[in-house]
């Protein structure tokens, strides 16, 4: 999601930073000797910089095992290595240590997220959708909704993603937000979002064997985008029935 690419980047510069121009925030005469730790910190840190820049996640991790070990109170340290751990596709250990982010602050949005893409990832459906729902409760977040409706449906709790997918599309937000699939050539496109939330409205009509509102939700996609090849073939499946 757009949102936690955002907050991964703040949070990979996060500590680094801190790191960097914390004794500078000192005068001359307070200065003093660096201890131990802090000078393990600090190269550390620099380690994680150059290896952030040079793309070598595996020594990023490693940075980050260290400046954890030395800092235990800094929870964005944490999110850091969460948060690498999700963008490797290294999905368990993300799971993991977003949980203990979450012990240590029940209510942290980032954390909550990576936890719940990574149930997801994981093919933890039931808990992904509970992660999503609290990530909701905090953040009252569009895409986050969206991706609730969508995890309803897989999980054939169709009354539920019905309403959600009826309140997204009440929103403002519907009119801009987009959404990236294949085209006819599976070639990447962006839709209007929309688009995606009509047609789920038509699957979930057809699966509770409404195949009249099912073929009106296709439509809809259709007529808002001709070239929606899963809406195309939703309606050609049910025509095929005929």
């Amino acid at each position: 999601m757009k949102a936690l690419r955002r907050t991964i980047i703040l949070a990979f510069s996060l500590f680094v930073t801190l790191t960097t121009f914390a004794q500078d925030d000192q005068q001359p005469a307070e200065r003093k000797a660096p201890s131990a730790g802090q000078v393990f910190s600090g190269h550390y840190a620099r380690v994680y910089g150059m290896a952030m820049r040079y793309n070598d996640y595996s020594m990023a991790k490693n940075a980050l095992y260290n400046l954890y070990v030395e800092n235990p109170q800094n929870d964005s340290i944490l999110y850091s290595l969460s948060a690498l751990y999700l963008q490797t596709g290294q999905y368990a250990s993300a799971a993991i240590s977003s949980q203990d982010i979450l012990q240590m602050r029940p209510k942290h949005t980032g954390a909550m997220e990576i936890l719940a893409v990574s149930y997801e990832n994981l093919g933890v459906k039931d808990k992904a959708l509970d992660t999503y729902e609290s990530l909701y409760l905090e953040s009252d977040d569009f895409e986050t909704l969206y991706k609730i409706a969508f995890l309803q449906f897989d999980l054939k709790r169709y009354k539920e993603s019905t309403t959600n997918a009826d309140i997204l599309l009440g929103e403002a937000q519907a009119d801009s937000l987009t959404v990236v699939y294949e085209d006819a050539n599976q070639k990447q496109k962006e839709y209007p979002i929309k688009v995606a939330i009509h047609n789920l409205k038509g699957l979930i009509a057809q699966a509770q064997g409404n195949i009249s509102a099912a073929k009106k939700e296709f439509e809809a996609a259709l007529k808002i985008a001709p070239d929606f090849i899963l809406a195309k073939q939703n309606m050609e499946a049910l025509e095929a029935k005929k």
